[in-house]
Order: C-alpha cells, then structure tokens, then sequence
C-alpha cells in the first residue's frame, strides 16, 4: 500500500507530486471498483467515529484558518461558509452515516433484456475511476465528496481552497485513519498537499489520463476556469442565482416563512435566494409585507420602482443585479406580470441551479414546475434545501446545472456510469 503524501506549503516539484497522487489514487481506483459494500461501509464508520472523536482538533486547525480570514479581511458570509461548529462537524459525520446506508450502486443492474437470438444483455454500474474535486471556502465538502467516491467506488483527489488548508488537513486525517482501519489504500481519498494554485492547472490536465473527471466547487470564476482549461469531463456547477416567485394565489404567512428562510438560513450558500419575484395581482397584500421582512431581517433589498414605493428602504436595482449570486444577505426584488412574465424573466436570468413558486393554485405550480429549466425546481419549498443531504443523498459533490449525465445534487448514483454485460451460448453474428 503507497505511503501518503507528507503536506507542504510549497512544492519545489509540483508536477511530479501531482504525477505521483494522481497515480497512486489510479492504482486505488482500482482497489475500489472491486470492493464489497461491507468493506466500504467499515471505513466510513470509521471515518464518522473519527471525526467525532477529533472535534476539537478540527475546531482548533479551523480557528487557525478563520483567523487568518478574518486578519485578511474576508467578508461574513465567506467566513460563515469557512467556519466549523460542533453543529457542523456533527452534521459531517451524520452525512457520512447517511451515505453508509445507502444501496452500493456498483455492480446493480438497471436494465436487463434478451435479444431473439437469445443472448442476454444487462446494463449494470460501474463507477467512473479517479474523480478531482477542486472546491474553495467549505470544508465539509472535503467529506462529503470523500465519501460519496468512496461509497460509488471512485477515488478521488481533492483541492481545497488556501483559506481552509489547516482544516482540509484535519478532516482528511480523519478520512485517512478510516480508510487503514478498513485495510483500503489511503490514495483512495487523496488531498493535495500543497495552497501552490498551479495545482488546480496539473489536475485539469487530466495528469496523462489519470483523471477521469473533474468537479468545481465553487463561485463563477473558478467554474469558469474549469469549463475553459480542464482537459477531461466536468460536472459543472454554476452560480446558484435562484429566484422566489410569489403568485397571486400564495399564502402571506407561507411567502414570508419561506422567502426569509430562502435568503436569510445562510445567505452564503449556493441555495440561497438571490431574486424575489412578487405577482402584480398580489403586490397590494405581498409585497411591503415581505419587503419589510426581509430589511428588518437585515438583508438590503434592491428594487424596481414598485418595490421601492413600498419601503423607502429599499435601494434602486440595477440590470447587473438580476443576474448575481450575492452569496450575502442582499436580495433583488421585481413585480411582475403575473406567471408568465416570472418565467420568462427566470429563463433570461437564471443560472438554472434552483427556483421556486410559492401558490395555493395547483395549475400555475405545475406550469412552473413544467417550465422552468433548473436543476431544481420547487413548490411551497424553501430554496435553501437544494442539498444532496436533503435529498437523502447523505452529502453532495455538488450540484450539477449541465444536462449530460448528471444534473442536480450529484450523489453516489451520479457518480457512476455504466457498462453492457452480454451472455451468450456460442451466438456468432451472420
């Protein structure tokens, strides 16, 4: 079994480091794809046991990286997305346990047939080989997507952001020390050992064919980097520029629980609200209401003339604003023509990640849901809950807003494709 790399701050030989992770998790990729479910499975309830086990070390090497944040200083909201809690290195662990229960998705049939010549074919699972997930401020993505490769048979090379390099390294220890007790290599879950950026260009190479895949995790300028130079398939991840469309036919008390909670649970994340659509034939009972609500909350409201009117409050929107992901407690608000015009306005601006309508009409819900091209799209539901841990995934790689092969929170089926079995009797073709 390969000795793990040692982490450094700097590389002196970046491209035979990077050469050398690449294969060893190649030659744990394959170790993986041949693993039982029970073997996998004692790993990551080791790794859940050491997580909790370690959380005062991960709050103290996190309490390291939110210092040198804030000395640098980084806004709220990418320190809340930094930041460790006792909440959320729970929250990590009981990901982990989730993804542990769930069906081993390697080697399921999905499909079988026999053809009139009397060969039977199957469609069956297999995973994709060595995925490199480059994410940026969030820790807990480090065990998340650990975890969800893990379970689907894939190793995985994974590049934190610098600001959480101290945490990155606690959690992975973690990982790693559940993989030995499992007695699988510890390539399989593999963290760059190094904040030199040039990193992220090694892994985008593909690194000579050792890289099957590759999944962005984080704002628009790192997707955009990912989408121009990678050299092998991405699972791209856009923006989160999600909209709230309150019709005419929606609840008071159910708009307001659910727009607060949609911006306000944590204005950081990528299921965030970012635009409030408000129904012209519902403005004179919704929309001061809910203005209000939110600038009390203390997230500043950009608006158009109407929204403007009905809280002196509120500060004048702009074109640019109708399409940012503010990742803040800011929001742009629009009244609209009714339902038409909200989904036509989502198709100009959205970056199809997540969007929701909030009505007591069943025909418009439907519509909406029917129309409008997102990822995710939702009823009387919080945005806030575009999460593969919601989705009883267990955790997330991320969530996909591509159409090939994947789309919306990428878990362990996601994670896999696909091969043709075919059983013959001595069939040859005439």
């Amino acid at each position: 079994m390969n000795a793990p790399l040692k982490a450094v701050d700097d590389a002196t030989d970046l491209p035979a480091l990077m050469t050398g992770l690449a294969g060893q998790a190649r030659a744990a990729a394959r170790v993986l794809a041949l693993a039982p479910a029970e073997q996998k499975n004692t790993a990551l309830a080791a790794m859940a046991a050491a997580l909790r086990a370690s959380s005062a070390k991960l709050l103290a090497a996190n309490a390291e990286d939110v210092a040198d944040a804030r000395a640098s200083g980084s806004s709220a909201s990418f320190i809340d997305r930094l930041a460790l809690t006792p909440a959320r290195i729970e929250t990590m662990a009981e990901g982990l346990d989730v993804v542990r229960g769930l069906d081993d998705p390697v080697g399921k049939v999905t499909e079988k047939w026999t053809r009139p010549n009397g060969m039977t074919i199957e469609r069956v699972r297999v995973p994709l080989g060595v995925a490199a997930v480059i994410f940026e401020s969030r820790p807990n993505v480090l065990a998340d997507a650990g975890a969800l490769c893990l379970k689907s048979g894939n190793a995985v090379i994974l590049r934190g952001g610098s600001d959480s390099f101290r945490s990155c390294q606690a959690i992975h220890a973690c990982l790693a020390q559940g993989l030995r007790e499992a007695g699988l290599p510890e390539a399989a879950i593999s963290l760059v050992p190094t904040r030199d950026r040039a990193a992220v260009g090694l892994l985008l190479s593909g690194l000579d064919g050792r890289v099957d895949v590759i999944v962005p995790r984080g704002g628009k300028s790192l997707v955009a980097r990912v989408e121009a130079e990678a050299r092998v398939p991405v699972f791209a991840h856009l923006d989160g520029n999600n909209h709230v469309f309150i019709d005419k036919a929606a609840s008071l008390d159910m708009a307001k629980t659910i727009v607060l909670n949609a911006k306000m649970r944590r204005p950081g994340v990528c299921g965030a609200a970012e635009t409030l659509l408000i129904d012209k034939a519902a403005a004179d009972a919704q929309l001061k209401p809910l203005v209000s609500m939110l600038i009390d909350a203390g997230c500043e409201v950009r608006g158009d003339a109407e929204v403007q009117h009905a809280d002196a409050r509120v500060k004048p929107v702009t074109e640019e604003d109708w399409a940012t992901e503010y990742e803040a407690p800011i929001i742009a608000a629009k009244v609209v023509g009714g339902l038409n015009e909200a989904i036509a306005h989502i198709e100009k601006y959205s970056s199809h990640h997540t969007d929701a309508i909030v009505t007591d009409d069943a025909q418009a819900a439907a519509r909406f849901l029917n129309e409008v091209d997102s990822a995710i799209v939702l009823h009387n539901a919080s945005t806030q809950f575009a999460d593969g841990g919601e989705f009883g995934f267990g955790a997330e790689i991320g969530i996909a807003t591509g159409k090939f092969h994947a789309r919306g929170p990428v878990g362990v089926e996601q994670l896999t494709s696909f091969k043709y079995r075919v059983h013959g009797t001595g069939q040859t073709r005439p």
